[in-house]
């Protein structure tokens, strides 16, 4: 069965699956302008949460590495790889992978273990 959303059903979607408020759930409350900190926060949280699924959907895409098993977390540009792999060479190709993704600026494995 084939099913199709509105544009509304998809941001209701999006903004769930993201974890942020409805806007109309506020629509009552007077417009608040956020401050640039508040603007710098909401980017960095965006970016990171971008860089954790592009690095998590290139670790799945590669055959050579077991993306099941790797957890990958992001803060302010620096990700974390956890979990258990194979081969010390499966670990050092998922650290080698993290760090081409775009925003990246260091990545810490030491809570990725290899079994060899």
């Amino acid at each position: 069965m084939k099913q199709s959303f509105n544009k509304w059903t998809l941001a209701a979607l999006t903004a769930t699956a993201l974890g942020l408020p409805l806007a109309g759930a506020y629509a009552a409350e007077p417009l608040q302008v956020a401050s640039n900190d508040s603007v710098e926060e909401a980017q960095a949280v965006v970016s990171d949460t971008w860089i954790t699924s592009k690095v998590k959907a290139d670790f799945l895409a590669d055959d050579s590495i077991s993306g099941l098993d790797i957890e990958v977390e992001t803060n302010k540009g620096v990700v974390s790889l956890s979990g258990v792999v194979p081969t010390a060479a499966e670990r050092d190709l998922a650290v080698e992978k993290a760090k081409m993704v775009k925003g990246v600026t260091a990545v810490s494995a030491d809570g990725l273990k290899a079994t060899d």
